[in-house]
């Protein structure tokens, strides 16, 4: 009888990464692998990592270390590497004592392949794009797109939602962004596969899809006299029976079209919400950033957004400590904030990544301390925005897709034992906590909002 080998996934980064990560777990279940929660229980353990930021490198070998004195008490572990950093890192990844596979993000389709040959073998396979930035055969395309129609399902993410990659790579070159170096050039899906995919999870439940490109807005495919853009597949998704709302992520504000707003006000399962990092809002940062936008652009595309879908929801990402970056600048950055009003913002603290135009010609100059008060100071200014705005929802009644358990209750359990808290999202992607019965995950609800804050929503059934 041959033995179950058990599987672990953990996870660093993006969605990108979350829906990669999801594939390869389908295809390995499939054949035969068990799913554990933990890798004290695994014999096969995947980290799908991340290179944008230092700190996540330094979280998966912090990870390779502890593992290292795993193998020693069970030698028969297998321990694989895959996505970003294994595309950037490669062979010097391999030569860790912990690491038996190393796959970049280009090779997602073929790891069960690999797991097997580690596991005949016992040696160390690596497997990632020699050139990156060079796009891959059309055999190659076509074996990825195979991959996310077999495996790609609700199973994957939470129930009644998928994402669906429509395009791979980047070709955007920020100075500060290792991204086209880890992922590759731009490669959009055709369309009719996409929406073939986007059928088969609308026949098997899934409400919600979220298309899926690391700068989506930048989505174009010729095919029969035709160019297709991200507002035609919006429109061709949101004929589909059984699809109710449609999201996408993420833009650049440097490649934005009407296009898209036209549809995202025309098309009533498209939901109200954009992710649009600004990244700065000082031009000479921007400038320094390759982002080819100004600060004055970036607000007249947010003024439109707001003009053409009102009520939109719209949330950015900030760098601060940027090579160069001095408190004028920072402050410029403030403003725009205090200008837009985002629903929320994340903001990162800069870290230099190697192999970029900022690590190799731009000295990381702003002090780690400067960094962290800026963060601080930035999240504050965002965070008093969102409690404000946030008001706006008290006694109000708002339709959520309710996603689970929630895993941080909020309310009193004690008096509500029969319902327990479960967290859903709205159509503006705000966080909406309620008691509820647990059957209603994966449906939509009416709950009134009680209470406020500038994360969080919290409410009752209506």
């Amino acid at each position: 009888m041959k033995m179950v080998m058990k599987l672990h996934i953990k996870n660093f980064g993006c969605q990108m990464n979350k829906l990669d990560s999801s594939l390869v777990c389908s295809a390995l279940v499939e054949r035969g692998f068990e799913l554990v929660e933990t890798s004290e229980d695994a014999d096969v353990i995947l980290m799908n990592t991340c290179s944008v930021r230092q700190h996540a490198e330094e979280r998966v070998l912090s990870h390779l270390g502890r593992l290292k004195h795993e193998k020693k008490s069970r030698p028969e572990l297998v321990v694989g590497v895959i996505g970003c950093m294994a595309q950037r890192m490669g062979a010097e990844l391999a030569e860790h004592e912990a690491v038996d596979l190393v796959a970049g993000p280009g090779q997602i389709a073929q790891i069960p392949d690999l797991i097997e040959e580690v596991l005949a073998s016992k040696g160390t396979v690596v497997a990632v794009s020699e050139d990156i930035r060079v796009k891959g055969s059309d055999v190659e395309r076509v074996g990825l797109d195979e991959f996310e129609m077999a495996y790609d399902s609700d199973a994957n993410h939470i129930p009644g939602q998928a994402f669906v990659r429509v395009m791979r790579g980047c070709n955007n070159f920020c100075t500060y962004c290792i991204v086209p170096y880890v992922r590759g050039p731009e490669v959009s899906r055709k369309p009719a596969d996409i929406i073939k995919q986007i059928r088969k999870l609308a026949d098997g439940g899934v409400k919600q899809i979220t298309l899926l490109g690391q700068t989506i807005d930048a989505y174009e495919y010729a095919e029969g006299g035709k160019i297709y853009r991200l507002g035609d597949l919006l429109e061709e998704t949101s004929e589909i029976e059984g699809v109710e709302w449609i999201r996408f992520i993420t833009s650049h504000p440097g490649k934005f079209d009407a296009g898209i707003l036209e549809a995202m006000a025309s098309l009533k399962k498209v939901t109200p919400y954009l992710h649009i990092p600004a990244q700065s809002g000082s031009d000479r940062i921007l400038k320094a950033m390759n982002r080819r936008y100004t600060a004055e652009h970036y607000l007249s595309l947010i003024e439109k957004a707001r003009q053409m879908v009102p009520g939109i929801s719209i949330v950015s990402d900030f760098i601060v400590g940027f090579p160069g970056e001095t408190e004028e600048d920072f402050e410029a950055t403030v403003e725009l904030v205090r200008k837009a009003r985002f629903k929320n913002s994340f903001v990162f603290k800069y870290s230099p990544r190697v192999g970029t135009h900022c690590e190799k010609k731009l000295a990381d100059d702003v002090s780690d301390e400067v960094k962290k008060e800026r963060n601080i100071e930035l999240l504050a200014v965002q965070n008093a925005i969102s409690e404000e705005d946030n008001l706006k929802y008290l006694g109000a009644t708002v339709k959520v897709l309710v996603e689970g358990l929630s895993k941080k209750p909020h309310l009193n359990k004690a008096e509500n034992d029969d319902n327990p808290q479960l967290v859903g999202r709205t159509a503006t992607d705000h966080i909406v906590v309620f008691n509820g019965p647990e059957r209603l995950r994966a449906s939509f609800a009416d709950v009134k909002v009680i209470k406020t804050s500038a994360l969080t929503l919290f409410g009752e059934i209506d």
